[in-house]
């Protein structure tokens, strides 16, 4: 832009020597150049710094790497790159044999494991009704014992009948109390239960719901509306879920945003709210309104990550430029600006006015030297 300046200036001074025939010596080409130059030094530093210009603007957009929750071998890849896709759509199929062999057997162990529960429940209600049994026969012996006991001290039975009762109701003593503890243990067994359900079954259901979710990511699908980009995943390739080896990226189907990145010199112009103009080399000849949205929230040299070494400030390069999210209102559906597009930014304060329209007639004839271009010539 400074080059768009001196340009101007140079046709403007020929054509004033021209109309005005003013002699071309030493002097008046010395005077012309000084004064040049300190005329385009007052703008160029007053435009910089007051209206500040990028040309580091870009469209940034989000992608996902998209990594399987489970580990196989490739089946089935669907999906073709750069195609529409919604929310749920197939991206590619594992193999899922080996997933749905182990949801079988976790179903059998899931029914055996109920089936138990039930002859726990059994075997509960026959050892409580044994242990009544067992009580009813203790309490009878004991009767006997106690009216035994009575006649022997009156002479009506001898010893050895006393003695024989006194050996049944021991006896019978020692098989309640044993049908007793019998009957706790079932019960316990029967009543083991996690969130109202027996251990065993919770346990082996816990598993089976695992398995199933497994099994289920061995179809994986588009997390959101968007498309596939750099797809290189085919049939047979085997796939693990290691997040640093993703196997496909996704982009989302969202508004890029806009930013761009100043010098820090300007940045006590550069603030919420200022009005904008953008120029991208996608549309040479053209400018889009915009407005600043976010004024420079941070300086990515600056940024500190948790680590096993002390921070070097030799290794930081550069000074770093303050990234200014841009909120640009014209429409641009008309024109195909693909994610990533670069493009140039000028923001207007409100200070030394006169030079904004400078900087916009400069920026809209920088918009125009887009037209030249070449790749190759």
């Amino acid at each position: 832009m400074e080059f768009l300046l001196i340009l101007t200036y140079a046709a403007i001074a020929y054509a004033i020597f021209k109309l005005f025939k003013i002699p071309v010596n030493g002097f008046t080409l010395l005077t012309a150049a000084l004064g040049g130059a300190g005329m385009l030094g007052f703008i160029i530093l007053g435009m910089n710094y007051n209206h500040p210009y990028s040309t580091e603007g870009r469209f940034y957009f989000t992608t996902t790497p998209i990594t399987p929750t489970v580990s196989g071998r490739v089946i089935e890849v669907p999906v073709q790159p750069s195609t529409p896709l919604k929310a749920g759509d197939v991206l590619f199929k594992i193999d899922p044999e080996r997933y749905e062999n182990e949801v079988k057997a976790l179903e059998a162990q899931f029914a055996d494991a109920m089936q138990a529960t039930q002859q726990l429940r059994a075997a509960a209600e026959t050892a409580a009704k044994t242990a009544t049994a067992a009580a009813a026969q203790r309490d009878a012996a004991l009767d006997i014992f106690e009216r035994s006991k009575k006649l022997v001290e009156s002479g009506a039975i001898s010893a050895a009948q006393f003695k024989q009762s006194e050996e049944k109701y021991n006896t019978a003593r020692s098989q309640a109390e044993a049908a007793q503890s019998e009957a706790a243990r079932a019960a316990l067994e029967a009543t083991s239960v996690v969130g109202g359900v027996n251990t065993d079954v919770a346990r082996i259901q816990a598993d089976l719901d695992t398995a199933r979710y497994n099994l289920e990511q061995t179809i994986v699908r588009a997390p959101t509306d968007g498309s596939v980009v750099q797809m290189f995943l085919r049939p047979g390739m085997y796939v693990v879920p290691m997040p640093l080896r993703p196997v496909m990226v996704f982009l989302h189907r969202e508004k890029s945003g806009f930013a761009a990145a100043f010098l820090q010199n300007s940045a006590q112009r550069v603030i919420e709210g200022s009005h904008a103009e953008v120029i991208l080399p996608a549309v040479p000849g053209r400018f889009f309104k915009a407005r600043v949205a976010k004024a420079g929230a941070y300086i990515p040299q600056g940024q500190l990550q948790p680590n096993g070494t002390l921070i070097d400030p030799e290794q930081i390069k550069g000074d770093g430029r303050i990234i200014v999210e841009i909120d640009i209102e014209d429409d641009l559906t008309p024109f195909n600006i693909v994610p990533g597009s670069v493009g140039s930014v000028a923001v207007y304060t409100d200070h030394m006015k006169h030079l904004s329209m400078l900087r916009k007639v400069l920026l809209r004839m920088k918009s125009w030297t887009n037209f030249i271009f070449g790749e190759g010539h």
